[in-house]
């Protein structure tokens, strides 16, 4: 099976271990990024706050891709 642009073959996927190591990783940028928002919210600047959880709940996003796509 050839990868989208036809180079060559599907990388093979990630052990199980890697995909948890970074879905981990994920959560604690994930929570770096709520604790931001939140400080931001309290600090009276919603739009910082807003970008906060927007990239909280991208980096979850991602880190639940990884997890369950390999």
């Amino acid at each position: 099976m050839t990868t989208s642009n036809g180079s060559g073959p599907d990388p093979a996927p990630r052990p199980l271990v890697e995909r948890i190591g970074l879905a981990l990783v994920a959560l604690v940028l994930a929570a770096l990024f709520a604790v931001v928002a939140v400080a931001s919210f309290v600090g009276g600047e919603p739009f910082l706050g807003v970008m906060g959880v927007i990239g909280c709940v991208m980096v979850l996003w991602v880190g639940a891709l990884t997890l369950i796509r390999g």
